[in-house]
């Protein structure tokens, strides 16, 4: 029986027994035993919590737990939710972080063979460098009435690396970044609607899409997402369409005036040939702002944007996660002619003055161009994802890879995929490594690290092979499945 308050439940069930006894004081715990038999509803409010969970629960659990009363959803962020790789069990928190390691609070070190603070450590978390230029900014004081020096520096190097682009805004988050774009691109053209493909942020202006057809984000986001609270008068103004079909965005700019097509320039696969040729050859056609979503692909494959690599100029292009190696920087770049328009609107924020997300942008670029990080992680990435098909051929499983060599995953081709995925998470975890179906590189990861990693993957591989012949995965499962989530965690 669980008779203590250590939750808001516990607290009911004992107040609705010393009702019960009313002004008795000295009933004992045979007469609530008894009161239990004949008035099991009583008790009810508490009996999804387990008898001395707390005893089994680490601190990292248990502190999610209280998060999740008071704040709504448990965190700000649905990628680093604990549910989205193992519930009931994930760490949760972390005390501190350094390369590719993570000490959680109860000070157990895990190595990162995850999503990496959701791609935002390309140099590998607490880079010395960019920490000390960081520290540098902090001691000389982070804001002030006047202006930062190193925001005028930062859009020159950014403007330097795309020939294309002349001018630089700055943001904190890449859904500020993207708003900041679709807000220009439809002042510059004084057309209202966009034309998407990818995932751009959680503003009003993205979520819109799903407004009048509850599917519309479905291959971009989550299916079947519920746009509450964005206004019903935005619905049509965003119309998606699908990777690598030029005909569905053809189709699109027929019937509508597009101010921008707004996309990422590559999602799970590489872009088919011709089609981001065919998508600016439309654009410049018909006077349409195109922009390339670089949130998460920039500085991964190319020193810059992704889109160096395919020849394709944009008008617009966007920047974060790996900018500031995990401190707070998004770009916004463009032509002239296009980033000009943002006089003639509103687009200000205290915050974005202030000094170390510029700091940390300037050093960590340096350090990326010098270390060539770029060529570094997606040789990393690519070995990593020749070792996956290794054990999957090893023990006669089928999977399928995703993403950039540099933000690599795989995907179990199971109808237990998602149960696979847990496991996964699951049994790592025992042996000191955050880990599920998604590796996002870093200068960090180093090939000790990951072949060690890849030794322990393998006996996982081997129970899920036992899995896909015959032995019920849920007898292995020690908690709940994890969700589904977003098809891409970035």
């Amino acid at each position: 029986m669980r008779w203590t308050v250590d939750e808001p439940e516990d607290l009911e069930v004992i107040r609705a027994v010393v009702h019960h006894f009313g002004q008795q004081s000295d009933f004992s715990w045979l007469d609530v035993l008894e009161l239990h038999q004949r008035q099991p509803h009583l008790f009810a409010a508490n009996s999804s919590f387990a008898r001395n969970e707390g005893a089994r629960m680490g601190e990292g659990q248990k502190l999610w737990r209280r998060a999740k009363r008071v704040i709504p959803g448990g965190n700000m962020l649905l990628s680093k939710r604990a549910e989205m790789f193992l519930p009931e069990q994930w760490p949760a928190y972390f005390s501190r972080a350094k390369g590719c390691r993570v000490w959680d609070l109860d000070g157990r070190e895990l190595i990162d063979m995850s999503i990496m603070g959701i791609g935002t450590n390309l140099l590998g978390y607490g880079h010395p460098e960019v920490d000390a230029s960081v520290a540098a900014t902090v001691a000389g004081g982070n804001m002030s009435t006047l202006n930062c020096p190193e925001e005028v520096w930062l859009a020159e190097r950014l403007v330097a690396l795309h020939p294309w682009a002349e001018m630089a805004r700055f943001a904190r988050s890449g859904g500020e970044a993207n708003a900041i774009a679709i807000r220009i691109a439809r002042a510059a053209t004084g057309r209202d609607t966009v034309a998407i493909c990818g995932y751009h942020g959680w503003h009003d202006w993205y979520l819109a899409t799903n407004l009048q057809n509850d599917s519309g984000l479905e291959e971009h986001l989550l299916p079947g997402l519920e746009p509450n609270g964005v206004p019903r008068a935005l619905a049509g103004s965003v119309q998606p369409f699908s990777f690598n079909r030029l005909d569905q965005l053809e189709s699109i700019a027929a019937t509508h005036e597009l101010a921008a097509v707004k996309m990422e320039v590559q999602r799970t696969n590489p872009p088919d040939p011709g089609f981001l040729e065919g998508v600016r050859e439309l654009c410049t056609r018909r006077g349409i702002v195109l922009i390339f979503d670089e949130c998460t692909s920039g500085f991964r494959e190319t020193f810059g944007g992704l889109h160096l690599k395919y020849g394709v100029e944009p008008d617009m292009a966007m920047f974060g996660k790996a900018l500031g190696n995990g401190y707070a920087i998004t770009a916004t770049i463009g032509r002239r002619a296009v980033m000009e328009a943002a006089q003639s609107t509103f687009i200000s924020s205290t915050f974005w003055t202030e000094r170390i997300g510029p700091s940390a942008a300037l050093k960590t670029l340096e350090v990326m161009e010098r270390e060539r990080s770029w060529e570094q992680v997606t040789a990393t990435g690519l070995q990593l994802r020749r070792s996956w098909q290794e054990l999957a051929d090893r023990h006669g499983l089928a999977i399928s890879h995703n993403g950039l060599a540099a933000l690599t995953g795989f995907a179990f081709q199971s109808p237990k995929a998602l149960e696979y995925k847990t496991l996964i998470s699951q049994e790592m975890l025992k042996k000191g490594y955050l880990a599920a179906t998604s590796c996002y590189l870093s200068l960090a990861h180093t090939r000790e690290l990951v072949e060690a990693y890849l030794l322990g993957l393998d006996g996982v591989f081997a129970l899920i092979a036992e899995c896909e012949q015959g032995r019920p995965v849920a007898d292995l499962l020690e908690g709940p499945v994890c969700h589904g989530g977003f098809k891409r965690l970035n």
